[in-house]
Order: structure tokens, then C-alpha cells, then sequence
């Protein structure tokens, strides 16, 4: 007996890695969905029958529970139920009302949302509705495309925007690991070399398709290779490579004293800290032209006229911790298009600065 219930234990699928928060609060948001989404479609549709489809449970499912799947994403939903129902009707009203034609709809419709890059796997549901509905359904015709499917589809689409953002997910979801730094077409010197070209490889072993989504695969990678990279750089620290005598300057300093210590020093940033030390913004070559450069890409930049420090340095500035681990500093360096990162005690005081070159240093250190 016990053999029998291992192997059945087998057969099933591994349980989703979802914590008890992300349970609940993915089943409220299905059930306020389907009530809002009804109680939405019947006030704009009045009494007209159906006003609610079934398809829209699996959708549901779909928005609430999993709302970073490429098959839960806005486009996925409104271009895969509408092009499925169009399918859908056009199947029906030239060939009939039968099974055989609902297979076909089905199929033309997966192959339709592929193609367009809107696959929601509800789409298929709402296809055979059309061909199989009850005569109420029948009776829409193309009408049946954008009411009750668009509406339904529209409500649904709204509620998941407000309810997944509300409930701390970042919807519609975006990659994490595909931005790039500096506005052009590289990708971020994090994803660069073989990484694009294993992951490729990786896909294809599989023989199938994964539902995940290619940026959110780079993403997954680099972190494991962060957590894999403290492991080896366990004890190196920021505050072991930082520079701590920190050249600064205060907001109403002028801007003259502020060019005068970054030639005399051979620097490109000074951190900008009140009488206590806190960190207020940070200064850079940058900001001296870019203060006074216009919209028009035809003029040339020129220096900024302001006499005082507060007046055109940069307010938001990325910083460090003390104990924070040689690996994300890398990173933010690399993908984040910096250049020099000051280190803020928990009083907010600068108390040192890292640059590449600081990091360059480890690494050469460490080779030899």
C-alpha cells in the first residue's frame, strides 16, 4: 500500500514555489475579479444574455495566481480572447455548430495567438464558446467578440492592474535582467559573452517550451550566480576596499572651490554632506555642463552659470553599506552605468567612496 501511494506521489506535479501570502492573496484576487468583473459587465451590458463567459475563470487564474507569466500579461489577454472569439464566430457561422468545428476553432485559434504573440491559454475556452454556445450566443454573431469578450476582458485586465500592484507585484510584468545603462542596443555588460548563447542552448535540450519568460531566465541566472559568488567572496566587504578619506564638499559651497578640488585631486564626483557628515547629493564633471543644456539637440552644451553647489548637484544618488558584499557592488557598477558609490553609515554619514578602480584592484589582487 505504501508502494501504491509513493508512486501515485510521483506522478503528481512538484507543488508551485509559492509562499501562503502569495496563496491567499492570489485566490482573494480571483474572487474579487470574477465579482467585479461581473458586477462591471452587467452594469454596462444591462440584461443582455450572457454578460459573464466562463473563460474568464481561467483567466483569473491566470492574472491573480501567476501574474508574471508571458501568458498573463495585458496583450495575452485582450488580443488572445478577442482574435480566439473572431476565429471562434467566423468557424462557426461558415461551417456550423458541431464538435468537429470547435476542435478546428480551437486549433486556428492557438495557431492565431502564437503568431501574434497574445497566447492565453482561456482563448481556446472562448473559441469553443462561440461555436457551442448556447442560441443567446449565436444570436451575437461578431457582436459576440466585443461584448461580453472584450468587456469582460477589459474588466478583468483592470481589476488585475489595480489589485496585483496594490498587493506589492510589479504588473503588467517586465524582464529584470534586460535593461541597458547606457540607451544603446548592447545588452548590459552583466548579460554579455556566452551567457545569451548557453541560455539558448539550455532552452533548446529541453525539447519544449517553458512558460517563462527569457528575460525573467537571465534574471534567475545572474542571482544564482551573485549568491554563488558571496559564497566565494564571503568575508570581502565594502568597507575593506573603500576609500576613507573622502573628499567633499558642502551645498553652499561655490562652485569655483568645487572645480578647485576635483582637478587638485584628480577625481570625478564629490559627495555633497552637511555639517554632520549625512550625505545631501553628489557633485560630478557632468554636472557643471549639463546644468544649463537646453532641449534643443542642435545647441551645443555649455557650462552652467550657477555659483553655488546645491544648485546643481544630483539629489539621487545610489550609495553603499559598509557590509555589503564585494559582488552587488560589481554589478551596480557594470549594469548600473556608475562611476564612483559613496558608503553610508546608518546615520546616513559618508564615511568612504568606491569606484571600478577599487574593484579592479580586488580582482587583480585575487589573480595573482
Amino acid at each position: 500500500m505504501t508502494q501504491f501511494w509513493d508512486r501515485l506521489r510521483a506522478c503528481c506535479p512538484a507543488a508551485l514555489p509559492m509562499g501562503q501570502r502569495e496563496l491567499w492573496l492570489g485566490s482573494l484576487g480571483i474572487g474579487l475579479g470574477l465579482w467585479l468583473t461581473g458586477w462591471l459587465s452587467r452594469q454596462a451590458l444591462g440584461e443582455m444574455d450572457p454578460w459573464l463567459i466562463a473563460p474568464m475563470g481561467a483567466s483569473a487564474v491566470l492574472l491573480f495566481l501567476l501574474p508574471a507569466s508571458p501568458l498573463a500579461q495585458p496583450w495575452a489577454i485582450l488580443g488572445g480572447n478577442l482574435v480566439s472569439a473572431l476565429i471562434g464566430v467566423s468557424c462557426a457561422q461558415l461551417l456550423g455548430h458541431s464538435v468537429a468545428v470547435a476542435a478546428l476553432a480551437g486549433a486556428l485559434a492557438a495557431a492565431a495567438m502564437l503568431a501574434l504573440r497574445c497566447l492565453h491559454p482561456p482563448g481556446g475556452a472562448v473559441a469553443l464558446t462561440a461555436v457551442l454556445g448556447s442560441p443567446s450566443v449565436q444570436l451575437l454573431g461578431y457582436g459576440f467578440a466585443f461584448w461580453p469578450v472584450g468587456i469582460n476582458s477589459a474588466f478583468m485586465l483592470l481589476v488585475a492592474l489595480l489589485f496585483n500592484n496594490l498587493s506589492g507585484h510589479r504588473y503588467p510584468h517586465r524582464g529584470g535582467a534586460g535593461g541597458r545603462a547606457r540607451g544603446t542596443r548592447d545588452p548590459a555588460p552583466s548579460l554579455r559573452g556566452s551567457l545569451k548563447e548557453d541560455l539558448d542552448l539550455a532552452l533548446a535540450s529541453f525539447g519544449e517550451r517553458l512558460d517563462i519568460d527569457r528575460e525573467d531566465l537571465e534574471e534567475i541566472v545572474l542571482r544564482a550566480s551573485l549568491q554563488a559568488q558571496n559564497r566565494r567572496w564571503g568575508d570581502m566587504r565594502c568597507q575593506d576596499l573603500m576609500s576613507r578619506d573622502v573628499i567633499r564638499v558642502g551645498p553652499q559651497d561655490s562652485i569655483d572651490l568645487a572645480w578647485s578640488r576635483l582637478t587638485r585631486h584628480h577625481i570625478n564626483a564629490l559627495p555633497v554632506t552637511d555639517v554632520q557628515g549625512r550625505l545631501l547629493g553628489m557633485l560630478s564633471l557632468h554636472d557643471f555642463v549639463v546644468g544649463q543644456t537646453t532641449a534643443d539637440p542642435r545647441r551645443l552644451p555649455r557650462l552652467s552659470q550657477a555659483r553655488r553647489v546645491e544648485d546643481i548637484m544630483s539629489s539621487q544618488v545610489v550609495s553603499a553599506s559598509p557590509r555589503q558584499p564585494i559582488p552587488e557592488l560589481a554589478r551596480a557598477f557594470a549594469d548600473g552605468g556608475l562611476h564612483h558609490m559613496p558608503v553610508l553609515d546608518e546615520q546616513q554619514r559618508v564615511v568612504g567612496m568606491v569606484t571600478p578602480s577599487d574593484l579592479l584592484a580586488v580582482l587583480f589582487q585575487a589573480s595573482r
